[in-house]
């Protein structure tokens, strides 16, 4: 099985990264290993890595939100074992690279990350409920592990979990 991951790079300043395709691709390819997602063979992934002004009007549009987000992710219909297209994961580089730089984080780590959430989302993860945001969050964490990341959430999720149930 080999996905094909389609990357657009819309906004400029994520070349500041160097090669952020090369990123995008090692993140989704762990997020696929990890999970044992069963894929359809060649399934096609689309990343967008855009601007706020891009993603915010994708934001009002589909979530009735009107301002920026990091990460947007559209998934295809249909059953994740036959279907050609998984879905869209978009990024905007401004939201991004302030979370990053307001966490003391590497601004490829934070990519990575998303990219990861933004996947998990796609195969049908979800974080609404306590018990999926650890379920989720717990495979984020093995799939940043793997791709060399420290931790993105730190003691903050055991120690939510903790607090919900005192």
């Amino acid at each position: 099985m080999s996905q094909m991951i389609d990357i657009s790079i819309e906004f400029p300043d994520w070349h500041s990264l160097g090669n952020p395709s090369q990123l995008v691709e090692d993140a989704i390819l762990a997020a696929v290993s990890e999970s044992r997602a069963v894929l359809a063979a060649n399934a096609e992934i689309s990343v967008v890595l855009c601007g706020d002004a891009f993603i915010r009007e994708l934001n009002r549009k589909w979530r009735g939100r009107d301002e920026p987000t990091n990460v947007l992710s559209f998934p295809a219909a249909g059953d994740l074992a036959s279907a050609p297209l998984l879905g869209d994961i978009i990024i905007a580089f401004e939201t991004t690279a302030r979370e990053a730089a307001e966490a003391g984080k590497p601004l490829r780590d934070h990519l990575a990350h998303l990219v990861v959430h933004g996947f998990l989302h796609l195969i049908g993860h979800d974080h609404a409920e306590t018990a999926e945001a650890v379920a989720m969050e717990t495979l984020e964490r093995a799939i940043l592990a793997k791709l060399g990341i420290a931790d993105p959430y730190g003691a903050a999720l055991i120690e939510e979990a903790a607090a919900a149930h005192e």
